[in-house]
């Protein structure tokens, strides 16, 4: 199987609707051995039930907003595991006002939150496994990204802000991890029903808006939907098991050439 004898950690774990389990159920139905961490606020039985589905998976509580607590997860998912083949990024916040308003209206708070949750923790991540080598002989990591990076999309705001400055990470970040064979990399996905991407007020129908974290009631995602099936050229919506097999090829073998890019999976969107 395609990662067989592998261990993969999917960091950001919350529900079974989102991207971070469809990747988690690629990767264990691939052969590998599935971990995952959580924000300390989830509620601790509801992740117990949901990796519980998954044989052998333990979820650690793991806030990425401090080095320390990064350092300390690491190194007990560490002891337990010896070292991890490939890490998701399923991880990203912004305030539910700075998602609402207007981009222009972005508190100097607001903005910080965003980036430091969304886009500097992949390099307090990739640090911090490299530092307590956690990172096995050719290593990849992944990040979720999405089309509000590279164009104005309404309702994105400081999240797509957020998204660049992740992008931008990546490609530095593929330079300094290629010295040691590891590779990193981003799939942008297309819109998805998930409980985040309910979390974008979208005000026009005509802009193509997903996976805002932790706002609340995204306005006729069911047209957003329905606009994007019908302009693909595929004719279809994206699901998270697509992703998540994406995410697989690319903590594989078969992908030991690929660093440093943005993998769009929207079906051509």
């Amino acid at each position: 199987m395609l990662l067989e004898g592998k261990t993969i950690l999917i960091m950001g774990i919350r529900n079974k609707w989102s991207i971070a389990w469809g990747a988690a159920m690629s990767a264990y139905e691939n052969g590998a051995k599935v971990i995952f961490t959580h924000h300390p606020t989830e509620k601790e039985d509801k992740i117990l039930d949901l990796v519980s589905e998954i044989p052998g998976a333990k979820s650690y509580p793991c806030d990425v907003a401090t080095d320390e607590d990064i350092r300390k997860c690491f190194e007990e998912i560490k002891k337990d595991v010896g070292h991890v083949d490939g890490i998701l990024h399923s991880i990203a916040h912004a305030n539910t006002e700075d998602l609402r308003n207007d981009f222009i209206k972005t508190s100097r708070e607001g903005f910080n939150h965003a980036g430091d949750i969304s886009a500097y923790s992949i390099v307090a991540i990739s640090r911090i496994a490299k530092e307590l080598d956690l990172l096995g002989e050719g290593a990849s990591i992944v990040a979720l990204t999405y089309w509000g990076s590279e164009k104005s999309v309404e309702g994105y705001n400081v999240m797509g802000v957020a998204k660049a400055a992740l992008e931008a990470s990546i490609r530095y970040l593929a330079k300094d991890l290629g010295k040691n064979k590891m590779r990193i990399n981003a799939i942008s996905a297309g819109p998805i029903k998930t409980l985040s991407a309910k979390g974008i007020k979208a005000v026009n129908t005509n802009v193509f808006v997903i996976k805002a974290l932790s706002a609340k009631g995204i306005k006729d995602f069911g047209t957003i939907l329905d606009v994007v099936e019908q302009r693909a050229p595929l004719h279809q919506n994206v699901t998270t098991r697509q992703v998540g097999d994406t995410a697989s090829f690319l903590f594989s073998d078969m992908s030991s050439a690929i660093t440093g890019e943005v993998i769009h999976v929207d079906n051509g969107f």
